[in-house]
């Protein structure tokens, strides 16, 4: 299993690929419907719920502008409560700051609380070439990582799999990862939730070192928090002797009080819970009271850059709860390994662009990858413009994606692929600016409706390869009107 998704072919070939396996579309249509009815219930128990969506954009936008000052203030809470805080450029130095402070303890093994920014940097695999070994304690990550497999969902990362590809890996592959599953194992939820607790409890209770993620940090107190559903993620962050977080740098709220506002709204948009189970907080470290030694590395990997743009920047906003790809059409019949990313889906759709860049064929083709119906917005607990950013990236990788990154200056190199799209949109907006041009155009499609092709030749397969062009009325609007309203028709048409 490959750490990155780098080399994944772009979404239409990976999405075509998975729309030919009927088992993974059951999967998706069955566990999305699921979740999304059941968040739906939960949303609408709270008559405020507007006013905390409008809250939490508002927070989050009001720390993106100010993004520096708190991180400063973040790193003087950490370490004034005994912790350490790093600094990570790219996922290349987080990757070594992780894998020097493991070799600093002489431990050859971790045990994680599910991280998607360590997935983001491929953690694991860097740490495997150091002769670390990390275990993923996250039932759905442990699925995932046992069946050699990449996660496709925010929340359920195993959501492709059905129980009896579950039972089948457990079976046959966590003999080689530690304890094996036991004898006569079904794919009864109670015996393979206890086949995976058996698995892990010995690793919990051998670890010295744990790493985690976080959903929140709190600037003004220097404290992080995890929320989780099954209480993995607190034995990661309590029982060994040495925690390293590594965490985004947009995870950052200013106050303590802030946390009130997302701890109503994730669980929520994500569980469809009220609460979490497990709401894990931790300030520093503490004599006699979990570990003892507390490391942060707070990870940029393109966000500084991302923010630099004043549409994408909201998809920093995200809080991980993964509504949009509940609600997302084209992420049900298509599934998450498609998006060829950590963060799948539409979120992931404009995250993942804008912190790797638009050169690469997976990433210049995600901006397409959505119908546009607007359903993730709706959803999102933070009111992310989905749709907005979206055709603000394709804009990008029609002009062309920064040659360069970093610095003061982002140069743009030429788009590939695009030179017909452009000479299109030249030939449209000269046309729509004379009306004569534009009527004459618009009889003539008429007249000749019945010769028209149902796809575009050449270049324009891109687009028809997978939709019928509209059909063409039999008259033009304007004709119509005059028709149905007489000589006042023309006029009519104009207001």
């Amino acid at each position: 299993m490959s750490g990155t998704f780098v080399g994944m072919p772009a979404f239409p070939e990976a999405a075509h690929v998975a729309l030919a396996d009927p088992t993974l579309r059951g999967n998706l249509r069955h566990a999305t419907h699921t979740i999304r009815a059941k968040r739906a219930r939960a949303v609408a128990e709270l008559d405020d719920w507007a006013a905390l969506r409008e809250a939490g954009r508002l927070i989050k936008d009001h720390t993106l502008r100010h993004l520096d000052r708190y991180l400063v203030r973040l790193e003087e809470s950490v370490t004034a409560a005994g912790g350490t805080v790093h600094w990570a450029a790219d996922a290349d130095e987080a990757n070594r700051i992780v894998a020097g402070l493991v070799k600093e303890t002489g431990e050859s093994e971790v045990v994680k609380v599910k991280s998607m920014a360590t997935q983001e940097i491929g953690l694991n695999e860097a740490l495997e070439k150091e002769g670390i070994h990390a275990y993923e304690t996250d039932l759905a990550e442990l699925i995932v990582q046992l069946g050699k497999d990449r996660p496709s969902h925010i929340l359920v990362p195993a959501i492709h799999r059905n129980r009896g590809e579950i039972r089948d890996i457990f079976r046959s592959e966590m003999g080689a990862w530690g304890r094996p599953a036991p004898e006569g194992l079904t794919d009864t939820p109670a015996e393979l939730a206890e086949a995976a607790r058996l698995h892990l409890r010995e690793k919990f209770l051998r670890a010295k070192v744990g790493v985690s993620g976080a959903n929140f940090m709190v600037a003004e107190t220097g404290t992080l928090v995890v929320v989780e559903s099954e209480g993995n993620g607190r034995m990661c962050l309590t029982l060994p002797e040495t925690l390293i977080s590594v965490v985004g740098i947009e995870k950052i709220v200013p106050t303590w009080r802030d946390l009130e506002v997302f701890l109503q709204t994730l669980p929520r948009s994500s569980t469809a819970e009220r609460m979490n189970p497990y709401t894990s907080m931790w300030t520093g470290t503490t004599d006699d009271d979990g570990p003892r030694t507390f490391h942060l590395v707070l990870l940029d990997n393109g966000r500084t850059d991302t923010l630099a743009d004043q549409v994408g920047r909201q998809a920093l906003r995200c809080i991980r709860c993964s509504a949009c790809l509940n609600v997302c059409p084209v992420y049900e019949r298509a599934g998450g390994h498609a998006y060829g990313s950590v963060y799948p889906g539409p979120i992931g759709a404009i995250l993942s662009p804008q912190l790797r860049g638009t050169e690469s064929e997976i990433d210049a083709s995600l901006p397409y990858a959505s119908s546009l119906c607007g359903a993730c917005y709706e959803v999102c607990p933070v009111a992310i413009d989905i749709p907005e950013v979206l055709v603000h990236l394709r804009e990008r990788v029609v002009q062309g994606g920064p040659a360069t990154r970093g610095g003061n200056k982002v140069v743009l190199k030429p788009a590939k692929g695009h030179a017909a799209e452009r000479a299109a949109m030249r030939a449209a907006r000269w046309t729509f600016s004379h009306p004569a041009a534009l009527r004459t155009g618009q009889r003539l499609a008429s007249r000749t409706r019945r010769l028209h092709p149902r796809s575009l030749p050449g270049p324009g397969r891109a687009w028809s390869g997978t939709r019928d062009l509209p059909a063409v009325p039999p008259a033009p609007f304007r004709d119509w009107w005059r028709r149905a309203h007489g000589d006042n028709g023309e006029k009519g048409a104009a207001e």
